[in-house]
């Protein structure tokens, strides 16, 4: 396969993400590329000054990663990760896919935001319905 980008948000479907694409990267030899898309709602803007909020996300980030980079070396994965600063998410990871030359993205079915997520999660969704690389959904 090459290169499998793995979306990592720290939620369980994540997690399990990271893991099937660990079982398909050891099967054919590839690289596990992560990705976190950092995404800032509006009302942490209104009741956190913005350098706390940037502090914050990037902690959470940089731990989400660091998990998924010792679970690969763990297994023997090359792994490389990004944390990409963004609004949307799916259209985030779909250009990132694409600009890295992925073959293919595994993204839990849901994420952390239970709002959004009637049956299948919206960021899941939109990467499947818009991504012309191949998706795996884990549930």
């Amino acid at each position: 396969m090459g290169k499998i980008l793995v979306a990592l948000d720290g939620s369980k479907n994540s997690i399990r993400g990271l893991g099937k694409a660990i079982e398909i990267a050891k099967a054919d030899k590839s690289k596990i590329v992560g990705v976190n898309v950092v995404e800032l709602p509006l009302s942490y803007f209104i009741t956190r000054p913005k350098m706390e909020i940037k502090n914050n996300m990037a902690k959470k980030a940089k731990k989400i990663i660091e998990d998924a980079k010792k679970k690969c070396n763990s297994a023997g994965i090359d792994f490389e990760s990004k944390i990409i600063p963004g609004g949307d998410i799916g259209y985030d990871i779909v250009k990132y896919a694409k600009k890295q030359k992925v073959n293919t993205i595994v993204i839990g079915a849901r994420g952390l935001n239970p709002i959004k997520e009637m049956f299948l999660g919206s960021v899941s969704n939109y990467v499947l319905h818009k991504s012309k690389i191949p998706v795996l959904i884990v549930k």
